[in-house]
């Protein structure tokens, strides 16, 4: 069954092509940012403070390239290059990613703490977005009953 049987093709593409401009556009931000404040922060004395820093900058990247994966697939199903089946296969699924503590982000400035919100927060509706479209590819309990079966019920409800 098709991972998105109750949503319009169209309306699944541009949902894709949306999120994959947003994904693109945050990861050059990050990477921009990321190397930019890594090139900064060499003076730092504190060497807690930049493996922080650079464990954060992973954490970002990662996500972002879970998401672009992710939304690379359902082009790749769209296209029909994989298969409805294939989409349940795990390499196919939304990676999991770490989220970011606030007690250490708290620490960092104001546009990394921007970076690491908005990387999440996008994680975020991406994973919703599978999880919705998991929901209507499972098949409803009306939708498990035998023909026969669905017609005595709607004899009993007309009597």
């Amino acid at each position: 069954m098709s991972p998105t049987p109750f949503l319009d093709r169209g309306l699944h593409r541009r949902l894709v092509d949306g999120l994959y401009l947003e994904a693109m556009v945050m990861a050059d931000e990050a990477r921009s940012y990321f190397d930019m404040r890594e090139a900064e922060e060499e003076g730092i004395d504190d060497p807690l403070r930049r493996v922080s820093f650079a464990c954060e900058s992973l954490k970002v990247t990662t996500r972002l390239m879970h998401i672009i994966a992710w939304l690379l697939s359902q082009r790749a199903w769209q296209r029909g290059e994989i298969g409805d089946a294939d989409l349940t296969d795990e390499k196919y699924r939304l990676g999991r990613a770490t989220g970011t503590d606030p007690e250490v982000a708290a620490a960092f400035p104001f546009a990394a703490r921007a970076l690491i919100e908005a990387s999440q927060e996008l994680y975020e509706r991406v994973s919703r977005l599978q999880d919705s479209m998991d929901k209507m590819a499972r098949p409803r309990p009306q939708q498990l009953t035998s023909p026969a079966r669905a017609l005595m019920d709607r004899l009993n409800t007309a009597f």
